[in-house]
């Protein structure tokens, strides 16, 4: 049987995606970036707004349900339990269906609870909503990373993940205005202004839901857009990149589920997590804290700067961190310096803590992509679908920060201590990413020739 050539990823094709096309190579990754990137990152925008959106809904409800700072705090955190119980299932459901199908199930479902949220009462519906928003949502962001490794290459994975990444910053920076806004315009139909927030913003997912079922391809073999030269070489090239995972990573769901290299995977994503949902659920509070202003538009525009800075850092640190072939190194610098942001912040006045909070977001988003090119780099088929989708249930970080910054609140009888707590876990995480030790390089080469060859055949 003809085996497909052993392609290689040379240090002209680490740019590929920022420079002119010149091979059928570079041709099918940049027409690809075009036809998936933007889409996705809509998609990612749309995902995150609608889990991060209840920060900005935290004092009207309060003021109108009487939710409790512990209630929110809980509730935020139930998401992720959900989220983190049906992330697996929904993986292999995805690995075995096609992202086609499952990607659009997931967002008209999860886009009808956000839209449902608008209908909390008391907390117990607050908590049975936000479970079910994860439940719903849970396959969304690991099926997205395991479909890009059906499109793209290692070598330039960190790149394609960064600027899906950039979901994150983008929904911020949009949702912080939006939903602020939504909260001071005039509500329609009875409703009060947080619950026009959740509806529109819920809609959004439902839309897109139905959209993507359309608009989306399983896999490079089903694309009609792809040319027969460009789509050839490109399945030869993940083909071969898959042989070299299953020779060096577990490809099965029981050998990836004793593996302690991604248990330690799941440990390090965890912790990341609590970084970053610790800044997320409590950014506008302490920028309204700052400001000495109540959470609205004003409130909202400004916490929209942290996520520009990040923007940038998402965009380019994994793009130099692909070109340097330094993945461990830029994730454990990112993390360094956004944990020493943390622990200046609470000490520093309305300007320096504005721009505390700025370095330590963008630490906490940019160190993601490059984070997920550990993974995605080991594992192949079946364990691939099921290990990255264990490792996202380290999202339970999310549930763990809210919670533990107000037990350590109150522990310490101090409004700071849960920011210097999780401050200081960013920079354990730091060191435990500094400890993996890389089998080999993803995506190492075997013999760029190869794909020249393949590229002139």
């Amino acid at each position: 049987m003809h085996q497909p050539p052993v392609p290689a990823i040379g240090r002209e094709s680490d740019k590929l995606l920022f420079r002119p096309s010149h091979t059928t190579l570079d041709r099918a990754i940049g027409r690809t970036l075009k036809r998936l990137g933007p889409y996705l990152m809509l998609l990612y925008v749309v995902s995150f707004l609608d889990r991060a959106n209840i920060s900005f809904a935290k004092q009207a409800l309060h003021s109108s349900v009487g939710i409790s700072e512990s209630a929110y705090a809980l509730a935020a955190g139930l998401f992720f339990i959900g989220y983190s119980l049906c992330g697996f299932p929904s993986n292999l459901i995805l690995h075995k269906v096609g992202a086609k199908i499952w990607i659009s199930v997931l967002m008209v479902s999860w886009g009808v609870f956000s839209m449902a949220t608008m209908f909390v009462r008391d907390n117990t519906s607050f908590y049975l909503l936000r479970f079910f928003l994860g439940v719903t949502e849970a396959g969304f962001f690991p099926g997205t990373i395991l479909y890009l490794t059906y499109w793209f290459p290692a070598r330039v994975r960190g790149q394609i993940l960064g600027l899906f990444y950039v979901g994150i910053p983008l929904a911020l920076m949009i949702g912080g205005p939006l939903s602020g806004w939504l909260l001071e315009i005039r509500p329609w139909g009875g409703l009060q202004s947080w619950q026009c927030m959740f509806l529109v913003e819920g809609a959004f997912a439902v839309l897109l839901g139905i959209v993507s079922f359309w608009f989306l391809e399983n896999k490079p073999s089903d694309a009609a857009w792809l040319p027969a030269d460009e789509k050839s070489i490109l399945i030869d090239l993940l083909s071969a990149e898959e042989q070299s995972r299953r020779a060096s990573g577990p490809a099965q769901i029981l050998p990836m589920l004793r593996d302690l290299r991604v248990l330690r995977f799941v440990l390090i994503y965890a912790m990341i997590q609590i970084s970053t949902y610790g800044a997320i659920f409590y950014l506008p509070a302490e920028i309204s804290s700052l400001l000495h202003r109540p959470e609205g538009l004003e409130v909202g525009l400004v916490s929209a700067i942290p996520w520009i800075c990040a923007l940038f850092a998402v965009y380019g640190l994994p793009r130099l961190a692909d070109k340097l072939n330094s993945h461990r190194l830029f994730a454990v610098i990112a993390l360094l310096i956004a944990g020493a942001a943390s622990f200046a912040f609470p000490s520093s006045g309305p300007s320096m803590g504005l721009v505390a909070l700025s370095i330590a977001v963008s630490g906490f988003i940019a160190v993601q992509p490059m984070f997920w090119t550990f993974p995605t780099g080991y594992l192949s088929d079946r364990a691939a679908a099921g290990g990255i989708a264990l490792i996202g249930t380290g999202n339970l970080g999310g549930f763990i920060a809210p919670n533990l910054k107000v037990m350590a609140d109150q522990y310490f009888h101090s409004s700071h201590a849960g920011l210097y707590v999780l401050a200081g876990l960013t920079v354990v995480n730091a060191g435990l990413i500094a400890c993996i030790v890389s089998r080999r390089p993803a995506g190492s080469p075997v013999d760029e020739k190869a794909v020249r060859t393949a590229d002139l055949s």
